[in-house]
């Protein structure tokens, strides 16, 4: 459909838009009124990764567009963990582990959207506030009864564990009952009448609406986005050296550049309609790009994505020191570094700077002839190191000190 307000029509033709519950009330809703939405963000880590960077920037393109987001960090919900779409329970984490990634968590909000008391600015709230203070029996009867086990059971994000006959514990299956006890505590608490998320949050949001139209007459509503995966149809945010950490002392700037650097041609134009905020006809010019021009595309969105998280200065950084170490074959001063060891070996180096997930894997990448050491190929695995630049391949370079 053709939307009319500016939420809508941001979003749709920014990309995020998957599904919506009801589009044309929600579309009017948002053409006459601030809207306030949520995003829930369960603390499993001590650092989101880039498969949720999407749903942070939706929340930014909420408040692009005149309204306001409510960042909900999961300090209830993360105790027993999302199973949707899971092929097994996650494991279960502590309260002082909880505390201490929401602690973490929170400060790359900071970053993408702005906080305060005004009438569009984002709050931040933990749904621990009021999950640990239910009471088992009043909350059976008073909200369980609005739940058909026979339709949760038809949702896709427990049908297809069922149907694989993968265990779905009982705690498991209250997720999604007190992720829609949250949509209805937050209509109540903040006004909020939209959530949003991910398409495999679909049937939860869907429960959310249900209810608090159930309980309280309350007309709330869902958008999902779509899965965002690569063009080679692997997932987003996932490498050979695991996730692509927020927090910078999880990942350095420097790497976070380089992994936009690193999109593949097909995935530039998407990636910078969701992930900047560069004008769409500027987008339209970059992916329009052909052969080698494109990778000036791919520097753009590396910039201006690491811009948005770690600042101005850090991009432009992590951008000469590319450009320093590719083009001119220098060392820039942001390249992960390692400190040497006594007898530090090739294969030692590698792992340490995470170019290798084990001490087989960068053997097996000496024997490909694919590690320099200053701009020498090594084919000794057992080599000792000095002081220097080691690469593996053409897209990843360290440094060794002392």
């Amino acid at each position: 459909m053709t939307y009319t307000s500016s939420l809508l029509r941001l979003l749709d033709e920014r990309g995020y838009i998957h599904q919506v519950t009801d589009p044309a009330a929600l579309d009017a809703l948002a053409g006459k009124e601030i809207v306030t939405g949520y995003i829930g963000f369960d603390p499993t880590a001590p650092s989101l990764h880039v498969g949720s960077l999407v749903q942070i920037m939706l929340l930014r393109r909420l408040q692009q567009s005149g309204h306001k987001p409510i960042v909900l960090m999961g300090g209830g919900t993360g105790k027993i963990g999302d199973p949707s779409f899971k092929d097994e329970a996650r494991k279960l984490t502590n309260d002082d582990t909880i505390k201490a990634n929401v602690t973490s968590i929170k400060r790359v909000f900071s970053r993408f959207l702005t906080f305060g008391d005004g009438p569009t600015d984002a709050i931040m709230l933990d749904n621990a506030e009021w999950l640990d203070r239910l009471e088992y029996i009043p909350f059976l009867r008073d909200i369980g009864q609005h739940f058909s086990v026979n339709r949760m059971l038809s949702f896709d994000s427990v049908k297809l564990r069922l149907d694989r006959e993968q265990s779905l514990s009982f705690l498991e299956f209250n997720y999604m009952i007190l992720q829609a006890y949250d949509f209805l505590e937050l209509s109540r608490r903040a006004n909020c009448r939209l959530q949003m998320g991910g398409s495999d949050q679909w049937g939860n949001i869907i429960n959310g609406v249900e209810l608090s139209r159930r309980v309280d007459g309350t007309e709330v509503y869902g958008v999902t986005t779509p899965l965002i995966t690569t063009a080679d149809g692997g997932k987003m945010g996932k490498t050979m050296n695991g996730a692509v950490w927020l927090n910078e002392d999880q990942l350095p700037a420097y790497d976070y550049w380089q992994f936009w650097r690193n999109t593949a041609d097909a995935d530039v134009g998407r990636f910078l309609r969701l992930f900047t905020d560069l004008p769409l006809n500027e987008v339209a010019r970059l992916e329009a790009l052909q052969g080698a021009e494109i990778n000036s595309a791919k520097v753009v969105l590396a910039t201006e994505a690491t811009a948005m998280l770690h600042g101005r200065d850090a991009a432009q950084a992590a951008q000469e020191t590319a450009r320093t170490t590719f083009e001119q074959g220098g060392a820039g001063e942001d390249l992960p570094s390692v400190a040497l060891s006594e007898g530090m070996t090739v294969v030692q180096a590698l792992t340490a700077l995470g170019f290798a997930g084990s001490n087989k894997e960068a053997r097996r990448k000496v024997d490909e002839g694919a590690v320099r050491f200053n701009d020498e190929v090594v084919t000794d695995p057992a080599r000792t190191m000095g002081e220097g630049k080691i690469s593996l391949g053409r897209k990843k370079h360290g440094l060794l000190t002392r």
